[in-house]
């Protein structure tokens, strides 16, 4: 339940939301902002190092001070312009930057170095999917600017204290149309936007590290309506799930305060996803005049013809490509392409481990299988995935060649998956090779055998079951390193005779 507070509203009965679906119409734009991958920040020579000590990563240029110039970082332009290129932009050949006046203690100039004006990008477009189908979404503009610093708020003291870290590292602000309706296109948009960027190396996109944050503007109106109601703003939202919650609960709360014929306000919220509500900001009825003007310390950005050309000479393979690409020539299932392809540090690992082992499908299982178990129990993300794919590689060669048995490959790979050792060193240190002395397997299933006559008696009485339960024994009594298959076919034998 969303809870009211503040003239904020609590979800209606499962009958009044589809009574609300029925005569409204969600409408909604983002604001995305990404932290690009530089060593540097955009225009000084700081490390933009994520979770350094504070005012560590710091200069004259980025903490504001007099007298310091900006110079700009032209990894900045090119990763703006990649970007640009893979959503379908137009590139802003002649472009420039502006200063956008406003203070807040964490805005060391009191002026933020943007482009209003010219922006890098413009008019391009991302098609997402959902259930409902594909759509395309369109951008309106990408512009390149400085992140602000961060304030560090001490409740017990009292006080704030700045942090200029940030305050300098590059971003791009990616700004689409109001062409959303729903919190599933809004995550499809966001996931389509996020993969992208991934797959060029232009940023994390770690919405827990805030490398890239979503601000939602939000209007409802009557369903069939031309004219679009009155918009909200909710910022710096950092969570898929926090953005979903967001948007249902800012939505039921434009409804309810026009079914009860007050007027929405114009203003910037902030979402408390633990109190699932949210509450008011800043009015934005007067929007605040940032005064905008050309920054007078640096010059336009001149992008050539040739300059876009190699730009985009180097564009990777980006997630469609490659998701038809896996289905194509390595023959492995639709749902499995898609999943692997959803990160591309887990389509790297596909792909490095498959040219070593050539089996795409047993490649496959394992990223599908004990992979994602993995992920789930550690609570990571694909990205997170450091071990070596030759080490991949070589376990399933392992398996495949009967040296070691299913149980043990799924330990072996556990390791592998925490700690990246090499499979074939960690099965000889610790004797896990599958024992195939025909021999001794058949004394352990003689033994298992003479040890539980009721079993023995239950199978030839009729009850194929009991033969599971003579292997199992036979098994634990190998300490899990025999032949199955082998195991099997000696038990099999033996009570048949």
């Amino acid at each position: 339940m969303f809870r009211q507070q503040h003239c904020q509203t609590g979800r209606r009965s499962e009958k009044g939301d589809e009574d609300m679906s029925k005569n409204y119409e969600t409408v909604i734009g983002l604001e995305v902002h990404v932290e690009l991958a530089t060593k540097t920040k955009i225009f000084c020579s700081c490390s933009t190092a994520f979770g350094g000590a504070p005012n560590t990563h710091t200069c004259p240029v980025c903490t504001g001070m007099p007298g310091s110039l900006p110079v700009l970082n032209k990894q900045v332009v090119e990763y703006a312009m990649a970007v640009g290129l893979a959503t379908n932009c137009t590139i802003t050949q002649h472009n420039k930057f502006d200063r956008k006046n406003y203070f807040y203690p964490d805005n060391p100039q009191n002026y933020q170095i943007s482009q209003l004006y010219l922006p890098i990008c413009r008019d391009g477009h991302v098609e997402i999917e959902t259930a409902a189908g594909k759509k395309d979404i369109r951008i309106h503009e990408i512009h390149m600017e400085e992140d602000a610093g961060k304030l560090v708020h001490n409740e017990w003291e009292d006080v704030s204290i700045v942090d200029f870290n940030r305050s300098g590292v590059p971003l791009i602000e990616i700004v689409s149309e109001p062409d959303m309706r729903s919190a599933d296109e809004v995550i499809a948009y966001l996931e389509t936007l996020r993969q992208t960027i991934q797959y060029l190396g232009a940023s994390d996109c770690k919405l827990n590290e805030g490398s890239m944050r979503a601000d939602v503007n939000l209007s409802v109106r009557e369903v069939g309506s031309k004219k679009f109601g009155t918009r909200t703003e909710m910022k710096n939202l950092n969570s898929f799930k926090a953005i979903a919650h967001a948007i249902e609960g800012e939505r039921e709360r434009q409804i309810e305060l026009l079914e009860m014929g007050r007027k929405v306000i114009q203003e910037t919220r902030r979402w408390d996803d633990n109190k699932e509500s949210s509450h008011a900001m800043r009015s934005k009825e007067d929007a605040q005049d940032y005064r905008y003007f050309p920054d007078p310390d640096l010059v336009p950005v001149e992008i050539s013809d040739e300059w876009i050309a190699r730009v985009r000479a180097v564009q990777p393979e980006l997630r469609p490509a490659k998701l038809e690409r896996y289905k194509k020539e390595y023959e492995i299932p639709d749902y499995d392409a898609r999943i692997i392809t959803e990160s591309k540090r887990m389509a790297d690992l596909f792909e490095a481990t498959t040219a070593l082992c050539k089996k795409p499908k047993k490649v496959s299982n394992w990223l599908m299988g004990e992979t994602m178990r993995l992920l789930k129990e550690t609570a990571q993300d694909a990205d997170d995935l450091s071990f070596a794919p030759k080490h991949l590689a070589a376990l399933i060669d392992l398996a495949d060649a009967g040296t070691i048995n299913g149980t043990v490959a799924k330990e072996v790979f556990e390791e592998i998956f925490r700690n990246d050792v090499d499979p074939e060193q960690y099965v000889k240190k610790h004797g896990l090779a599958t024992a195939n002395d025909e021999s001794a397997l058949r004394s352990a299933v003689e033994q298992v055998l003479a040890e539980n006559p009721k079993s023995v008696e239950d199978y030839k009485g009729g009850k194929k079951k009991a033969m599971g339960f003579l292997v199992g024994q036979t098994m634990k009594a190998m300490k899990g390193k025999a032949d199955p298959a082998m195991v099997n076919r000696l038990m099999k034998e033996l009570l048949e005779q």
